[in-house]
This record gives structure tokens, C-alpha cells and sequence, in this order.
């Protein structure tokens, strides 16, 4: 029997994340400015790096509109892994993703790490991406993602802080059951090798490249699921990366392939 509805043979997860303007700053306190920093500037110093601050901004003004269209034309409702503060920062955003029909994914309170926290400061960042998310979109999280990495009490946490799902997971094509300490959730595993973040790590994709990758990786997906092995295809894109005009054209064609 297919796991799907109607036997359909693959499920795509589409998932757009949104960190622009969570992410760190000297300005939100933080010890440095973000490390992640797409205009290959390393700084030395504890100091604000407004370069890399205005280019995470782009995602917002510039990347999210043609995201948010191409959504639109292709009749796709995609996960929105977001940081709560990038969209309480992004209210105009928040308002088209409810509307849009798409669901929110909390990628934190921040988008820092939190594989260093304890328990109870983990908890405690758990519940404040919700309430905040809640507060901005009218519906609390039901997902959740971490900045690349959990700690031993995250899937325990999420239990008892009501989540129904968890995506800090590589190991499958497929979702499955996590049971623990006071319950189960469901593990919807991410995928990192057809991000469009390889459009920018070195060495990196070029548009057409990842477009191949992304296009091979759900044919290859949807053969198996044709055989009667559904699976799922996980795609994970960024507002400032996929929206650039010299990448979206590979993210329309990609939807046009689907």
C-alpha cells in the first residue's frame, strides 16, 4: 500500500528558509558579526559587519517577492523554516506566507547556534521561537529545525514543548518515527546536497549545475516511487541565495519540471 495519497509516488517537500535579520550581530549583542559571510570578507574584530548585514537584507527585499511569486505561479504551499525574529522583522512577508497557505517551520528563535545551550536556555529558545511565532503568524510552529546542529535534549524538548515534527535529520528519503522520553515525533528528514546554499560554498554550483542536481535527484526519486517504493524529496532554498536574478531562473525551471 502507498504511504501517499491517491498513490502518488513521491512527496516534495519544498522548504524556504527565512534568517535574514536573526542572524548574528554585534548589534543584537552577540560576541561577533555573522560568520556565514557571503561577500567573503573575514573579520578579525568584534565589530558590526553592515556589508554582510545588507546583503542577508536583500533576501527580504529583493529575493523574497520572486520567491513568493514563483510560489504563487506554480501552485506550490511550501515549509518556511524560519528564525521568529527574521519574521517578526518581515511582517509583510509573514502576512503573504499566511495567506499564501504555507506553513512555518521554526529555525529558531535566532538563527544562532544552540547545540552549545543547556536545557533549560534551550527550553527556554524553544518556547520563544513559538510564542513569537505564533504572535506573527496567528498559528504556533509545529516543526522544527536547527541552526545544523541539536543537542542530546532537543527531540526530548520538542516532545514536551508540543512539536509534531523535527527535520535535524539526514538518514532517509522517507519520514519516520522517533520515540522517546514522553512521547513520539516525526522526523521529516532535510537534505543538504541539493540546497541551494551549493550555489554558494566552495567549490560551488553554478545555477545550471544545481538545476541538473535538483531535476536528477527527484526523476531518480519518482522512478522508485514508480517501482512501489514512495519516497520523499526534500529542497531547501534561501531568499537570498535562490532569489538572486541569476539563480531564480533554475528554481522556476525546477517547479516547471515538477
Amino acid at each position: 500500500m502507498s504511504l501517499w495519497p491517491a498513490n502518488a509516488k513521491l512527496a516534495l517537500s519544498v522548504v524556504v528558509n527565512v534568517e535574514e535579520g536573526a542572524e548574528a550581530s554585534i548589534a543584537e549583542g552577540d560576541r561577533g558579526p555573522e560568520p556565514v559571510d557571503e561577500l567573503g570578507i573575514s573579520l578579525k574584530k568584534a565589530i558590526r559587519n553592515y556589508g554582510n548585514e545588507s546583503n542577508y537584507q536583500y533576501g527580504i527585499k529583493a529575493g523574497a517577492p520572486r520567491v513568493m511569486r514563483l510560489l504563487e505561479a506554480h501552485d506550490i504551499r511550501a515549509t518556511f523554516t524560519a528564525a521568529a525574529v527574521a519574521l517578526e522583522r518581515a511582517p509583510d512577508l509573514a502576512r503573504q506566507i499566511v495567506a499564501g497557505g504555507h506553513e512555518v517551520c521554526a529555525h529558531g528563535h535566532r538563527w544562532v547556534h544552540q547545540f552549545h545551550m543547556d536545557e533549560a536556555r534551550e527550553r527556554q529558545f524553544i518556547r520563544d521561537a513559538v510564542a513569537s511565532i505564533r504572535q506573527t503568524t496567528g498559528e504556533r510552529p509545529h516543526g522544527w529545525l536547527s541552526r545544523y546542529l541539536l543537542t542530546p535534549n532537543t527531540r526530548r524538548l520538542l516532545i514536551e514543548e508540543g512539536f509534531s515534527y523535527h527535520m535535524d535529520d539526514y538518514s532517509d528519503d522517507l519520514p519516520f518515527w522517533h520515540d522517546g522520553p514522553g512521547g513520539r515525533i516525526a522526523i521529516m528528514p532535510y537534505t543538504l546536497d541539493s540546497n541551494d546554499m551549493k550555489m554558494w560554498t566552495d567549490p560551488a554550483y553554478t545555477p545550471a549545475n544545481w538545476l541538473q542536481y535538483a531535476i536528477d535527484s527527484f526523476d531518480w526519486l519518482y522512478r522508485e516511487g514508480a517501482e512501489g517504493a514512495p519516497r520523499m524529496m526534500s529542497l531547501g532554498v534561501h531568499l537570498r541565495i535562490i532569489g538572486r536574478p541569476g539563480r531564480i531562473g533554475a528554481f522556476d525551471a525546477f517547479l516547471a519540471h515538477v
